[in-house]
């Protein structure tokens, strides 16, 4: 790693393997982000209640040019997911900075209005239609605000398209409303 690093730990007996872990992690961390200035990382056991097991309280700080990005993620029973917690966010935030160093803004998913045009509630799934005609699958996962068996055929409903390697284009957050359906889109009878 070509970034200085600095780990901390506190309360916690410090661990070759621990060290490597987050060596390790910290090293990812600059395929995403170039160039990294400093990476402090304190991985520690606050004091807790003796009738509570031990949790670890994992904090970043993170000197990139002109700014730095801190995680500071809350608590977890196993070191090794609140290191994976904390450096996924780590990864998450130095991309949202690349973006607003490039200028760029998130680009979000399109969303549709169709309507159902099937519904199975029985077996948990149903179709809509987009409103270019196109018939997208949908289960009981996919639903925001409304239960299965509270859909009709005919409602109208908002959802983004997404991609499933099993079943293929499917309509995702599944949500209805008071959503009209685009002109020229048919009603179903």
């Amino acid at each position: 790693m070509k970034t200085p690093l600095q780990i901390t730990f506190r309360d916690i007996e410090p661990s070759e393997a621990l060290e490597g872990h987050i060596r390790e992690k910290a090293e990812k961390l600059e395929t995403f982000f170039q160039p990294i200035m400093s990476c402090r990382v304190v991985l520690e056991v606050p004091h807790q209640h003796k009738h509570q097991g031990k949790v670890f309280k994992v904090r970043i700080d993170i000197g990139v040019p002109g700014s730095e990005v801190v995680v500071n993620r809350d608590a977890h029973e196993d070191v090794y997911v609140a290191l994976r917690d904390a450096f996924d966010a780590a990864r998450r935030q130095l991309d949202d900075y690349s973006r607003r160093l490039r200028r760029e803004t998130k680009a979000h998913d399109r969303e549709f209005i169709g309507e159902v045009i099937r519904i199975y509630p029985d077996e948990g799934y149903g179709f809509v239609r987009r409103p270019d005609g196109e018939e997208l699958y949908f289960n009981a996962d996919n639903l925001v605000n409304v239960r299965l068996d509270q859909l009709g055929e005919g409602d109208a409903v908002k959802f983004i398209e997404g991609m499933t390697a099993a079943e293929g284009p499917q309509a995702k957050r599944v949500s209805v409303g008071h959503h009209q359906l685009p002109p020229g889109v048919p009603e179903t009878e």
